[in-house]
């Protein structure tokens, strides 16, 4: 493994009290919804995010797509952003196996979409339509926190307009910590929320979705069907618990890290978006492959591209960080 890895925060390890509450877990099929430690995870999480039901899950492009189908039926329309994750980089599932149809608007700087546009592009009733049904946010979008009045304004928005309101949250924790809010602040303006535990939040498998019961049974009944139902899952389940125990305030440092090399990037010269959680995007044009091979020497993995992506997660610190900016240091001096 590279010595440092920035490409995303879905690389971490399992700590050592992480592995050891793995090991202790209380094991059952959850299949038969026997599994006491998933039953625990499924049901705490739901509670603090102030949901009736929760579901476990492999992973959160299979709890955005349950959520999805849980809202919509065959034919109906959900409205997404251009460059959101359930739209972009989830294979298309939601079309391919909900036959859900995607309304995808401009996602707009601040990670939001612009509220007018969303009405416009809900369907009157008429059966040469779609039937728009549901509006997916996501938070944080590409490092970005939506502010807390636009989600009261997005929720108002849906209920006058008779829609379902789903938040892809795998960073939730993150968009909470910068805003120094509980996640049921945020969580509470939505029907659903889908959570990733294996991002920032260090754990090595696993997802949840949580929203009311009728629609988590149904999302349920949807999991079986695409192959997500686990056996002895509380294995997995218990890091999940135990990262959200112990692994969310120090999200923070993850924060104070990428705005430190944001800011060293910027003395460097280059042009970096303004870092609010744990991304820094840098805009490298036709470089990108070249850094990627010198950083690659140095033992630091990066992902090549014109828009370059950095995450920082509990696997770097802050001397790595300053490692990663010299590296930059020495990219633009040749």
């Amino acid at each position: 493994m590279p010595a440092i890895d920035l490409r995303s925060d879905t690389v971490t390890l399992p700590t050592a009290g992480m592995l050891d509450a793995m090991t202790q877990a209380p094991l059952g099929d959850d299949v038969y919804g026997e599994d006491p430690t998933v039953n625990r995870l499924e049901a705490e999480l739901a509670a603090r995010l102030g949901f009736a039901a929760g579901l476990f899950v492999p992973t959160g492009t299979m709890s955005n797509l349950l959520g999805l189908m849980a809202h919509c039926e065959r034919g109906d329309e959900y409205i997404v952003g251009q460059q959101a994750h359930t739209y972009k980089y989830e294979g298309g599932g939601a079309a391919v196996l909900g036959s859900i149809q995607p309304q995808p608007l401009t996602v707009k700087a601040d990670g939001s979409l612009d509220l007018a546009e969303v009405v416009a592009a809900i369907k009157p009733d008429d059966f040469h339509f779609a039937r728009t049904r549901l509006l997916a946010l996501e938070n944080t979008m590409q490092g970005k926190v939506l502010a807390l009045d636009y989600l009261a304004a997005a929720r108002r928005l849906t209920r006058e307009h008779g829609l379902a309101l789903h938040l892809d949250g795998a960073r939730l924790y993150n968009a909470a910590v910068k805003l120094g809010v509980d996640a049921r602040v945020i969580a509470g303006h939505f029907d659903s929320v889908s959570v990733c535990l294996s991002k920032g939040l260090g754990a090595p498998v696993g997802s949840v979705l949580c929203g009311s019961t009728e629609l988590i049974g149904k999302a349920r009944r949807l999991r079986k069907m695409v192959g997500g139902g686990m056996r002895q899952a509380g294995v997995l389940a218990a890091a999940g618990l135990y990262a959200l125990d112990h692994q969310v305030d120090r999200l923070a440092q993850d924060h104070a890290n990428a705005a430190r090399l944001g800011e060293g990037l910027l003395a460097l010269g280059y042009e970096v978006e303004p870092v609010q959680t744990n991304m820094v995007y840098v805009h490298l044009g036709e470089r990108a492959e070249a850094l990627k091979a010198l950083a690659a020497e140095r033992g630091i993995a990066l992902s090549a591209a014109a828009r370059l992506r950095m995450v920082t997660h509990l696997n770097v610190d802050t001397a790595q960080i300053d490692a990663v900016i010299a590296l930059f240091a020495d990219f633009a001096r040749k």
